[in-house]
């Protein structure tokens, strides 16, 4: 699967992608919009396919060499993290305003009952 003509745009090149015989699998609405917004991102120039796939085995080896074992099932946890990465670095969005909305999104998520959707509101 391509997202694009450029070559570096190869999804199996992905370390580890959570994928089924139909593509990609997420396990939470969260997953498969962190998911899309990577590739966004990546369309728009943002960052090559190649920038991406380095961050976000860098950010898999940091968290084995953390020691925190993962069966597979924190992996978009990584990818978020790599996405969050790059997006600072690009600077699409602010630091500052990555880690408020990070705050603001870990406080919303505490804040909602298991099972109903979370709504976010700026603080």
């Amino acid at each position: 699967m391509t997202t694009s003509n450029r070559p570096d745009a190869d999804l199996d090149s992905l370390p580890a992608l959570p994928r089924d015989d139909s593509g990609p699998v997420f396990k939470a609405p969260w997953e498969a919009q962190a998911f899309a917004m990577a590739l966004e991102l990546h369309r728009r120039g943002v960052f090559t396919w190649r920038e991406w796939a380095g961050t976000l085995a860098a950010e898999i080896a940091h968290a084995k060499a953390q020691h925190a074992w993962d069966d597979g099932s924190h992996y978009y946890e990584r990818w978020l993290g790599a996405l969050e990465k790059l997006v600072a670095q690009k600077l699409v969005v602010g630091e500052a305003d990555l880690s408020r909305r990070v705050d603001e999104w870990d406080h919303a998520a505490k804040a909602t009952p298991h099972g109903k959707p979370i709504v976010l509101q700026r603080r």
